[in-house]
Order: C-alpha cells, then structure tokens, then sequence
C-alpha cells in the first residue's frame, strides 16, 4: 500500500499549481538532457549498411561527429519545439497522476499499488496528445543533422528543414493526423512506462527522509533519487517499444507499414538487437530527465508563485 496522506481526500486538490510545477520541471529537464537525446535518437534511427558500416560506432563517436558537423548549438538541434510543447506535456503528465492518485485513494487517503499503477496508465495515456507531434517534429528535427550529415560526406545536396517547414508538410499532406503519425506507437511506450514509473518513483520517495518544516514531503535530494532509480527501471524497460517509435516516426522513406511490420523488418535485418539500440542513451536521457522533473515539481514552485500555503502533515 502506498501513503498518500497529505493528499487525503478530505482536503481539496489544487491543479494549477501542479500544472505550473510540471511545466517548469520539464522546462528544466530538458533543456538539460536534450543534447544525450538528440545521440539516443540518431543511434536509433541509424541503419546497418550491407557491409556493416554505420554512421556512429558509440555515444561518443555520435557527440563528436555532430558537433564536429554541426557545431555544440547542432546538440540543441529540435530542441525549441521541444522546449515549447514540454511545458503542456509534463505539466499534463505530473498534474495528471497526482489528480488520479488524489481520485483513486481512499478516504484515508490510502492508494493501493494496482490503483497507483492505473493513475500512472491515465497519465501517460493523457500526454500522448501533446507528446506525439512534439517528438514526431523532435526527432526528425534532430535526425535531419544526420542525414544533412551524410549528404554532405557523400558530395550530395540536402535541403535544409524547420519545425515550422515539417509541421506545414505534414499539414498539408495529412491533415491534423500527420501530426500524429505513430501515435499508437507512443501510446503503447507512455502508458507502459507511466504504470511502471510512477507507483515505483512513490515507493521510493516514501523511503527517503523528509523535511523539517513539518510538510511530510521527501528532502529535494531524495526525490531526485527516486526519480532517477524509477526512471532508470522503466526506461530500460520500454527501450525496444521506443525504438519502434522512434522508427516510425522518423520514417521518411516510409519502409514501415504500422507497428507490426516494424517490428517484422527489424527482426528480420538487424534481430533482437536491434530493439535495444540506444539503450543505454535512453537510460542516460529519461532518468536524469525525470530525476531533475520530479525534483523540482515538488519543490512547489507553483504554490509559491500563487502565493498558496503547501498543506502541512498531521
């Protein structure tokens, strides 16, 4: 059983400031992990050739080329879309499991673990909205480099693109759905990641001691802790359902026709592997990210700013 007790249902739960906190969380995380992302998604989305070459051997060999092709800012390649939407999309997926959790608790204000896991679920299920276009344009953003890249070592011209050049194409092409091209993809690795995440980042927290003010929430440090141990697990976890994101929607080429047949080619080109590529940038991106996340969520940014008084424990 997890305790929830400074959110019992006694007590009347406030959204906007949680929408705040997340917001700034994300902002914050991001920007910090964005460059380690920016790897994770071009060793992904890099093909074997027929004779085993391949753009990038490692993470390092991936940082060094790109800032030797693209200079440091060529980290932050995507990173303004990113930034932009990360404010509605954190802020939607912390908000969101701390109301389910606040929902699903008993009058005691006791959560059980499968009701913990199934607030996470919803969570992760109501950022998909935002989460889709944002990494759809994210990551063909960030993969446009390696292929401008690859042009360039290969004597060819590559048209150069923008988020606002990606967004009006797929517009244009498709409609409101380009935008949300793979999103059966994301879904099945969000909600996935969330169920795991979140009951396992509250277990740990609950462990951790707590501030001397009295409130009954974890030091600062312990929260980044638990952030990045439950991070670290459900990022491993769902490493070969992102790689299979990460694939469709960087499919220019349209090789993939839908999660099944992705999943059917990479088998069948590059085996089992194949689903772990990246990995370990993955686990290097997501658990700082939502370490540094949860960290400053609960430091309660957005009570402060509406000048509300965070609740104390009995």
């Amino acid at each position: 059983m997890l305790n929830v007790a400074d959110q019992k249902k006694a007590e009347k739960f406030n959204i906007l400031p949680k929408i705040i906190n997340g917001g700034i969380a994300g902002i914050i995380g991001v920007t910090c992990v964005f460059p380690m992302d920016l790897v994770k998604t071009r060793l992904q989305n890099q093909q074997i050739g027929p004779n085993g070459e391949r753009m990038y051997t490692s993470i390092a060999d991936c940082f060094r080329k790109t800032i030797a092709s693209e200079g440091f800012f060529g980290m932050y390649k995507g990173s303004a879309v990113n930034i932009i939407l990360v404010t509605p999309e954190k802020s939607i997926k912390l908000a969101a499991n701390d109301y389910f959790r606040y929902q699903l608790a008993t009058e005691q204000g006791v959560l059980s673990l499968p009701r913990a896991g199934l607030a996470g679920g919803l969570a992760g299920m109501f950022q998909i909205v935002v989460t889709t276009p944002m990494e759809l344009l994210k990551i063909q953003m960030q993969d446009a480099g390696r292929m401008a890249a690859a042009a360039k070592a290969e004597g060819r011209e590559f048209k150069q693109v923008s988020a606002l050049g990606l967004t009006k194409e797929l517009l244009r092409e498709r409609g409101i759905l380009g935008l949300y091209k793979g999103v059966g993809a994301t879904g099945v690795r969000d909600i996935t990641f969330s169920v795991l995440y979140f009951p396992l980042m509250a277990i740990i927290n609950d462990k951790g001691p707590r501030k001397s003010d009295g409130s009954g929430e974890a030091v600062f440090y312990w929260s980044l802790i638990a952030g990045l141990l439950a991070g670290m697990t459900g990022a491993f976890t769902v490493t070969p359902l992102d790689v299979i994101k990460t694939r469709l929607q960087g499919d220019i080429k349209k090789e993939y026709n839908g999660i099944a047949d992705c999943v059917r080619k990479t088998l069948k080109k590059e085996g089992v592997t194949a689903f772990f590529k990246g990995g370990l940038c993955r686990i290097m991106v997501v658990a700082p990210l939502f370490g540094i996340a949860q960290m400053f969520y609960f430091l309660g940014v957005g009570e402060q700013i509406l000048g509300i008084e965070q609740k104390k424990s009995v």
